[in-house]
């Protein structure tokens, strides 16, 4: 039997130890693994290598993916998708194992309505697969945000100043409200909380005049410019604000225990799942539980997710 694998999308934390599991897994079955460099790219340009054991050795700790990604916006094409399958069955690869987030799933579904057996594996910062509470990378991307939120609180308190941080995640809140939660932020906005600038500004006006030294806003990408905001803020209110968007840097950096040990067991179960003959899945998580579910299923189907939104609520 002989598998491939590939990363694509936004590199995340932990897609090093995903690959090292789906190679190390491979071999143990006797199972030959191929790797794709550059995604989808690489696998419609027939760029593909052997893996072995060694190959993977010394990665689990490092960030980004040895294997590398690049977007392909033509996927979308069917005659590229077959072009894609066409040098996978021309080298008699019985399976394709995929690494990614939504734009990677979406992939992946092209590819089996043609025909061509795939398991993904959530890997995003994001958080935004739906079928799975977690996704390799989140918690990584977590632990970065909240060591620099920590950090600007430090100048913010000593300054008297109001701090509006910019966190990635999309058009999912999951980053913003879980790093809100873990840095003690006073104001969270996210698509799922909306954005009423006067109410906010209220808030944080109130706040100023009760005493409150200094305060920290949360803020996702895509909700409004937290340059624009912090101005407001200057002018609205007693603080002095500053802004910052934190960007890619959430992206980088070693992974999380959290994100190695998901990534390992989801490597693990989506190679038993091709090897077993199931395909047409993705693996998702409830914690560190792995399960698999439907790709048709797994960007729609929301799992039993925990309300955050009601924690923050009791803690500001």
């Amino acid at each position: 039997m002989k598998v491939a694998l590939l990363t694509s999308g936004g590199d995340a934390p932990g897609m090093n130890a995903a690959i090292r599991a789906v190679v190390r897994t491979c071999v143990y079955y006797g199972i030959e693994a191929y790797g794709v460099q550059d995604g989808y790219k690489g696998l419609v340009e027939d760029n593909l290598r052997r893996m072995h054991s060694f190959d993977v050795g010394q990665i689990l700790n490092r960030g980004g993916t040895i294997l590398g990604s690049a977007r392909l916006p033509e996927f979308k094409e069917e005659k590229v998708v077959a072009k894609a399958i066409e040098n996978l069955r021309r080298r008699q690869i019985d399976g394709l194992i995929v690494i990614g987030g939504n734009g990677t799933f979406k992939g992946a579904i092209a590819m089996e309505k043609q025909g061509y057996p795939v398991v993904a594996i959530p890997g995003t910062i994001d958080n935004d697969i739906e079928g799975s509470e977690y996704t390799v990378g989140f918690f990584s991307a977590l632990d970065t945000s909240m060591e620099a939120i920590d950090k600007l609180r430090d100048t913010s308190f000593s300054h008297q100043r109001c701090t509006v941080v910019e966190v990635m995640g999309r058009h999912c809140g999951d980053l913003s409200i879980y790093s809100g939660i873990a840095c003690g932020a006073e104001i969270v906005v996210t698509s799922e909380t909306g954005f009423d600038e006067k109410k906010i500004l209220d808030q944080i006006r109130n706040a100023r005049r009760s005493g409150k030294r200094h305060q920290v806003v949360v803020v996702a990408e895509h909700m409004t410019d937290v340059f624009e905001l912090a101005n407001k803020i200057d002018e609205y209110t007693d603080y002095e604000a500053r802004a910052t968007i934190l960007g890619h840097v959430q992206r980088g950096g070693s992974p999380s225990a959290f994100d190695r040990v998901l990534a390992s067991k989801m490597g693990i179960w989506a190679v038993e799942l091709l090897k077993d003959g199931k395909h047409n899945l993705a693996t998702v998580s409830k914690g560190l539980h792995v399960n698999s579910m439907s790709l048709s299923e797994v960007l729609t189907k929301d799992v039993d997710k925990p309300n955050m939104y009601k924690y923050l609520e009791k803690l500001t």
